[in-house]
């Protein structure tokens, strides 16, 4: 019983270091930098089907 909950614990403190090490990662390569603007993003771009179109 014991040696289930010690290996329980140090799984669930592996996961949880992976866990806050991609957080950091992300963080890093700047993913959370601007959070509002994908909100918006859709109202500025054309629909690219027709500017395909036009092209054609």
């Amino acid at each position: 019983m014991l040696q289930s909950t010690v290996i329980l614990i140090v799984l669930s403190l592996f996961i949880g270091v992976g866990a806050w090490l991609v957080f950091l990662w992300a963080v890093n390569k700047g993913e959370f930098d601007d959070i509002e603007r994908p909100k918006y993003r859709m109202l500025d771009d054309e629909d690219i089907q027709d500017r395909d179109s036009e092209e054609k």
